[in-house]
């Protein structure tokens, strides 16, 4: 007889586990969320943490990335100047929110006051069996925000959601509804501390209703030992639009996951995402994108640039329902490898039961063009420099897109100053 035995825990699971019982006293919630809470443990305590096995995970396997978890004891952040002046911010430091007064036509809440009051019971769920991101957030989640943008208003401020830490963990959950014809900015940017050790999980759910546009930035720049599981949840009402601007830079371990609902008619995304990879990182970006209803669009571009014996996946699945006639949905991913120790595995999906669809992904690897830089180093540029350029015009295409000029100054910035200190 064959019997089939559940392997030991690792060192991680069992440290998750033991992160747990030191912490659920400090926990906030009421019955209701304490018993979500123990589900969603138990459930990460049986099925382990995944594996190649599972079909999302299979370029991630974190039951043998994820060597240990970093000790629950908070570190001493430090909230911090916003990334363009004149920004609204909403700061988690170290994991908690602060109290703030609601402006004109945004309403705000901190997550730990729905917790405590029990309302957040219902947003304690999964995604599915393989959801490790939901699970582990939603057992530890301690704070965040609600916010909602009024209907019929466009906040002109910019709101930078900003989750500061210094080693320890950090677990935070953002839920935000764009009103009917509302029109918004919100930054969600993720600090470290290169000094210290950090894990955090963050998951952000997106409502866009029926005619209301929403530009939602993630800038990830932890410690260069931090590990980062994220999740960005969103659904587009009728005539809704949404554009995601995703930075990775920063982080030894990160894992930041899409999931996008199409849901109304004459909707639209619109997704870009520049990865900054080095040293020996490994930077997960997987998306799942449904339309399901006719006449909606959608464009994402994938942008890498891989350095020393860094290592980045993107897995972009598009799915349309046989409801989704004259669906357009175009996806491309293009990476730049620049060191013979690193990699990147991409892996686009289209899944298409509609007949009367305009749909297509692809897929580059490439190296600097050499006669580019010949043709820089000749009119007596340095090659790092020539290659900085270079580098610059492959990513700095997609911030060209934004509609605010500080925003695009500083993110351009951003990335210089990355290939300054790693290239």
């Amino acid at each position: 007889m064959n019997l089939q035995t559940k392997p030991p825990r690792t060192a991680a699971e069992q440290a998750i586990v033991d992160s747990f019982t030191e912490m659920m006293g400090d926990l906030p919630g009421d019955a209701p969320v304490t018993k979500a809470r123990d589900q969603l443990l138990y459930d990460i305590s049986q099925a382990g943490l995944p594996t190649r096995r599972v079909e999302s995970w299979h370029y991630t396997d974190l039951r043998n990335l994820l060597r240990g978890v970093a000790d629950p004891e908070s570190g001493a952040a430090k909230q911090i100047d916003p990334l363009v002046g004149g920004s609204l911010v909403l700061p988690v430091v170290q994991g908690r929110s602060a109290e703030l007064t609601s402006p004109d036509g945004l309403s705000l809440e901190p997550f730990m006051d729905l917790l405590v009051s029990g309302e957040a019971a219902k947003m304690l769920t999964e995604r599915g069996a393989d959801d490790l991101i939901g699970r582990y957030n939603g057992a530890f989640v301690g704070d965040g925000y609600r916010m909602s943008v009024a209907a019929d208003t466009e906040f002109e401020e910019i709101v930078e959601l900003q989750s500061v830490q210094s080693g320890g963990q950090v677990h935070n959950r953002f839920v935000v509804n764009f009103e009917r014809k509302s029109k918004a900015t919100v930054i969600e940017r993720h600090l470290g501390d290169a000094g210290q050790t950090g894990l955090s999980t963050s998951i952000s759910t997106l409502d866009v209703a029926d005619g209301a546009e929403a530009t939602w930035i993630i800038l990830q720049g932890r410690g260069n030992n931090d590990q980062h599981l994220a999740q960005l949840n969103a659904r587009l009402g009728t005539d809704a639009r949404l554009k995601v601007y995703i930075v990775n830079a920063g982080g030894k371990l990160v894992r930041q996951e899409v999931h996008i609902e199409v849901a109304g008619e004459g909707a639209h995304l619109d997704m870009r995402c520049i990865n900054l990879l080095a040293g020996d990182s490994h930077t997960d970006v997987t998306l799942t994108l449904g339309h399901d209803v006719p006449n909606t669009t959608s464009s994402e571009i994938i942008r890498n640039v891989v350095l020393d014996r860094a290592r980045g996946v993107f897995q972009g699945q598009i799915r349309v329902n046989r409801e989704a006639q004259k669906t357009d949905a175009q996806m491309a991913c293009n990476t730049l490898l620049l060191s013979d120790d690193g990699e990147f595995a991409a892996k686009p999906e289209l899944e298409i039961f509609a007949d009367d669809v305009i749909c297509a992904h692809g897929a580059t690897v490439i190296d600097l063009d050499s006669s580019h830089l010949f043709y820089l180093m000749a009119r007596g540029i340095t090659e790092k420099s020539a290659r900085s350029l270079l580098v610059n015009g492959f990513v700095d295409e997609l911030i060209d897109e934004l509609d605010n000029e500080d925003l695009v100054e500083v993110l351009k910035t951003l990335v210089e100053q990355w290939l300054v200190d790693h290239a």
